[in-house]
């Protein structure tokens, strides 16, 4: 069963698209005003802003090019077509994150020891029009963060880039009305915090798939309980479950008829019945086998306890 729900992925994929591009172009933009600032007003917390900003943009930039790649049409070559270069910017951008964090906390480290004035007005203005261009974005990109790993991750680099700039505010106003120099540091080193703590799960989870692991929410067992209880079923084994790209997950599984005359297609179409409506997995790869003897010819295909099997496990 193929059903992949084309025109339903393609608008989907037409909208997040979208919102990236236009998140892209705002980013891009205030990020060179962040500079300025933080270059103008001496602020290394304006600076480290701006860090975060060019990983946003380094991340949304990876995302609308994954976008564009995996509208490419699968090959020879690429079976799967292009869709996976999602999760590889995923992953770039995570890692970028990280990059990002290292020469902040370098730099804050620097002027822990050795501080320097920093000119509290123009902070608290770039900080101020900061937050409100990340909340801006922060609705545009909102509908489309649970249909896409590239749109949630602009998502979250959003909300971390808004919470840094409150702290940037707060660092601004000791400043300037209590000649608090130190906290620019301090706010930088806050801000590095977020980054790592809003990129580690972009980080686990693209590495997750990348690895082919058994997509986030999805019981393994009970998938294969659900198998198994379907009628002419006897038992199910070398059952793998992955995920190409975000929210796109497949199938491949071994199942054995039951010794009562089952029909091979009737079985078929159950069973890939129950995986479309329990689970939402619609692209399955599934080989009816009439006996258990064809396990014996590839190593380590067994039926796992629990099922009809009357073979041994």
């Amino acid at each position: 069963m193929h059903d992949h729900h084309h025109h339903d992925h393609a608008s989907e994929a037409g909208g997040s698209e979208h919102r990236l591009g236009t998140a892209l172009f705002i980013t891009l933009a205030f990020m060179a005003v962040e500079v300025a600032g933080g270059i103008l007003f001496n602020s290394l917390a304006l600076l480290a802003d701006a860090g975060h900003m060019l990983s946003d943009v380094a991340s949304l930039g990876l995302s609308w090019v994954a976008f564009r790649i995996g509208r490419r049409a699968a090959g020879d070559r690429h079976t799967f077509g292009f869709r996976r270069s999602e999760i590889l910017a995923a992953l770039c951008n995570g890692l970028l994150l990280w990059a990002v964090v290292a020469l902040i906390l370098y730099e804050a480290i620097q002027r822990f020891y050795a501080p320097v004035p920093v000119k509290g007005g123009g902070m608290l203005a770039v900080a101020g029009v900061g937050l409100a261009v990340n909340l801006a974005m922060a609705v545009l990109l909102f509908k489309g963060k649970d249909a896409n790993l590239n749109v949630r991750s602009a998502f979250l680099h959003v909300i971390a880039d808004a919470l840094g700039s409150v702290g940037v505010i707060v660092a601004a106003v000791a400043i300037l009305f209590a000649g608090l120099n130190w906290m620019d540091p301090v706010v930088s080193v806050v801000i590095s915090a977020l980054i790592l703590y809003s990129s580690w799960g972009l980080l686990k989870e693209s590495t997750h798939i990348l690895m082919e692991g058994v997509p986030h929410g999805i019981d393994i067992r009970e998938i294969e309980d659900s198998m198994v209880q379907q009628k002419g079923v006897c038992c199910v084994h070398d059952l793998h479950v992955w995920s190409i790209t975000s929210n796109r997950h497949s199938l491949s599984a071994h199942v054995v008829l039951a010794e009562n005359g089952a029909d091979r297609d009737d079985v078929l179409a159950q069973v890939n019945h129950v995986l479309h409506e329990r689970f939402n997995i619609d692209h399955t790869t599934i080989q009816i086998e009439s006996t258990h003897d064809l396990r014996t010819d590839t190593e380590g295909l067994v039926c796992r306890k629990g099922t009809r099997c009357n073979a041994s496990n």
